[in-house]
């Protein structure tokens, strides 16, 4: 057994620890005070085995992607190869969300008394509504927005208003849009990896993106479609700094990222990961701080229709973090949920990511030998390639990119954690940064014995625990 590897089971073998620990702290507390407010810690679930009527097609999409997905992600034409990565997410995501069965794992979902189709009805007067928004957050305001409401800008809660207004109203047709649009993020991802640090890493992350845990949480969470917002800003963005379209890519990647802060407040933080792929950008620095006036125009876009329409972000935020600490927020310790949520990110992106950090951190340590380090023999002509283009650019080799990238969302997430506005639920609320630490499951050799344990991670989650999203 190699020395790498041994690292790399050695760095699961630590993030199982963290899991266990968590558990086993977060029972203890939750029994002597009940300040945690979960039923199973660290997670929002309790203990409910059970199979169920996706069971067979998630047994199935996982042996598929284990078995074939290495090869064909190095075999098949990238178009195709997006399309794919697209299509396996989705059976994936619908196939876990089927074992809770139709009612419960898709079309109630997004219809309890937290969520956002409970509010539909208060939205006939759309413009009166957003003007009235602020008033409603507070617990002790009358007639106050439900938990997840309150807890995001009107954006997040007009989608699904446009939604039936369009005659696709109710939980069911709420959970296929979240589904089918966040099993996008993927592609995104892909694209985003490709442009920053060429096609090779990029294939070798797609089947982790298609097969990944985050997916038990995916469907149908709406946080699911806010990671698809956020990652296609990041994608275009990534497009635009690397010469392809760039005026049209960048204005695109503005208008999303104005959309991406008025469906959640806590995805400003994705800030840090758009700086991340400005600066790996392969254009002259000088063409790409010319793009910023047009990512800036395309930013302001959706700020200024809310604000016209009498939305206030900024007083909204002030009274969301009123809010957080009236109700749980506020009795949930920081102390054990500093921690904790990274336990929950373990369980999100799974073992192979947990060790694939650890090899990210080595590309930027020994970026001479981070390109082939754990690579398969039919991979190194184009890495090689890669290489050579570095050289004579000057810019970082394709493996420190793909690292850069990846710490980037980790220093967001950690960040996170760190202002203590997100005690607990994490595995739904961190979706749209944790999928974005996946691609450094780029960097592992053994893809079919990893990608096994990501699909064991997300089958034993969904077949013995019932999720609250």
């Amino acid at each position: 057994m190699n020395r790498d590897l041994v690292r790399d089971l050695g760095t699961a073998l630590a993030a199982v620890l963290l899991v266990v620990t968590a558990v086993l702290v977060g029972t203890a507390i939750e029994r002597e005070d009940g300040s945690l407010h979960v039923r199973l810690p660290p997670l929002y679930a309790h203990w409910e085995p059970h199979v169920g009527p996706g069971t067979p097609a998630a047994l199935a999409v996982a042996v598929a992607v284990v078995a074939y997905g290495p090869s064909l992600a190095r075999r098949l034409p990238w178009r195709v190869l997006l399309g794919a990565a697209w299509g396996t997410a989705a059976a994936w995501t619908w196939s876990l969300a089927l074992i809770d069965g139709w009612q419960r794992g898709i079309a109630g979902r997004l219809t309890t008394k937290y969520e956002y189709l409970q509010v539909i009805d208060r939205f006939d007067d759309v413009h009166g509504t957003l003007r009235d928004f602020t008033r409603h957050i507070l617990i002790d305001s009358p007639d106050h927005w439900p938990a997840h409401v309150a807890g995001h800008p009107p954006g997040a809660t007009l989608t699904f208003v446009l939604l039936d207004r369009i005659g696709l109203g109710g939980g069911a047709w709420a959970g296929v849009w979240c589904i089918t649009v966040g099993a996008t993020v993927g592609a995104a991802v892909l694209v985003t990896v490709r442009a920053l640090a060429g096609e090779a890493l990029a294939r070798r992350a797609a089947p982790f993106l298609a097969l990944a845990p985050a997916a038990v949480w995916m469907g149908t969470s709406a946080d699911g479609y806010f990671a698809a917002v956020a990652a296609w800003a990041l994608a275009l963005l990534a497009l635009a700094v690397t010469g392809s379209r760039p005026r049209l890519a960048a204005l695109g990647s503005g208008l999303l990222f104005g959309l991406t802060g008025y469906l959640s407040y806590g995805l400003t933080l994705f800030a840090l990961i758009g700086a991340g792929v400005l600066l790996l950008g392969s254009a002259p620095v000088r063409d790409r701080l010319r793009l910023l006036p047009l990512v800036l125009a395309g930013f302001v876009v959706v700020p200024a229709l809310f604000t016209l329409a009498g939305f206030n972000w900024w007083e909204a935020y002030r009274l969301l973090v009123e809010r957080y600490y009236q109700g749980a927020g506020g009795i949930r310790p920081y102390g054990y949920w500093v921690w904790a949520n990274l336990a929950c990110t373990v369980l999100v992106v799974g073992l192979a990511t947990a060790a694939g950090l650890r090899r990210a951190a080595a590309a930027l340590a020994r970026p001479d030998t981070s390109l082939h380090r754990g690579l398969r023999t039919s991979l190194r002509t184009d890495l090689r390639t890669s290489l050579r283009t570095d050289l004579r650019t000057g810019r970082p080799a394709a493996g420190p990119r793909l690292a850069l990238l990846v710490l980037a969302a980790l220093l967001a997430l950690l960040v996170a954690d760190l202002t203590g506005m997100s005690k607990a639920e994490t595995e739904r609320i961190w979706l749209p940064f944790a999928v974005w630490l996946l691609p450094a499951c780029a960097f592992l050799g053994r893809p079919r014995g990893w990608l096994a344990a990501q699909a064991t991670v997300a089958l034993l989650v969904n077949h013995l625990l019932l999720t609250g999203w």
